[in-house]
């Protein structure tokens, strides 16, 4: 078993940025890839950015691409989601999550471990 628990989440304006941020316990974090999602009020969960166990692999939703970064610290078990240039429409729940395995994937059910989630709510 993986516990995640995700922090960072806020209010923010329109173009700022907020760093989410995922902490791991439990099985050993560093063995699998990890994954940010999504979910606004309405709506299907939406796939946000993944990331491989060694980090060297990543993969972006379209529409943060190029806002959006995600990293890790395999030695804090940690997981991390830096977002800039916010926009209104990316209002919502944000969830970490972890898979039982190394590589990137982008659907959710490929994920078997989920955080609580953290709302960010971007103001126009």
């Amino acid at each position: 078993q993986v516990q995640l628990v995700e922090s960072g989440g806020g209010l923010v304006q329109a173009g700022g940025s907020l760093r989410l941020s995922c902490a791991a316990s439990g099985r050993t974090f560093s063995i699998t890839a990890a994954g940010w999602f999504r979910q606004a009020a309405g709506k299907e969960r939406e796939f946000v950015a993944a990331i491989s166990r060694s980090g060297a692999s990543t993969a972006y939703g379209d529409s943060v691409k190029g806002r959006f970064t995600i990293s890790r610290d395999n030695a804090k078990n940690m997981v991390f989601l830096q977002m800039n240039s916010l926009k209104p429409e990316d209002t919502a729940v944000y969830y970490c999550a972890t898979r039982d395995a190394s590589v990137v994937r982008t659907t959710e059910h490929e994920y078997a471990y989920w955080g609580q989630g953290t709302q960010v709510t971007v103001s126009s």
